[in-house]
């Protein structure tokens, strides 16, 4: 007996673009990605500075880009995570990293060529807060892991009526 593919086209296409990879080696391609992460909710506590490994993962809510190109009015959320290898140093700025329940909004990704392939990435929070990441080469990717469950479903769009001809507006 074969296996019954039991997942409508609508629901793998959905499963689909939730499992979208960018990867950025240079400034153009982390330009994509901070426009992809912009305005991203984050919270301290999902921020992972992994010092051994020369690892930062940041755990994000943000909305689907796709989405908004597409026209949706009301774009889904996405639970993301964005990865920067060959990190040789974290520092933050007005960032309380200790305050693990912290909310912060990501607005955007910099990054400043130092000695070629180096240099400093910036992660700017609305706060004024600042992580500054010190590569040894630009290495970052940013991966969808799905929808974000807390997000409610969208309401129903209200069912549209044509006005009786003659009707004065």
């Amino acid at each position: 007996m074969e296996p019954v593919d039991t997942m409508s086209q609508s629901e793998a296409s959905e499963n689909k673009a939730s499992r979208r990879r960018l990867v950025a080696l240079d400034d153009d391609d982390l330009a994509v990605i901070s426009a992809h992460v912009q305005d991203a909710a984050v919270v301290a506590a999902d921020i992972l500075w992994r010092q051994a490994e020369n690892r930062l993962v940041i755990a994000m809510r943000r909305i689907d880009c796709e989405d908004i190109i597409a026209g949706d009015c009301v774009p889904r959320k996405l639970i993301s995570a964005l990865r920067f290898d060959r990190v040789l140093s974290c520092r933050s700025r007005a960032i309380d990293m200790g305050a693990s329940d912290l909310p912060l909004t990501l607005l955007g990704i910099e990054f400043d060529r130092g000695r070629k392939p180096g240099g400093e990435v910036l992660l700017l929070f609305a706060s004024g807060g600042v992580l500054r990441l010190e590569v040894e080469c630009l290495e970052c990717e940013l991966a969808d892991l799905g929808p974000d469950p807390s997000q409610a479903d969208p309401p129903a769009p209200p069912e549209r009526r044509n006005l009786p001809a003659g009707t004065d507006i």
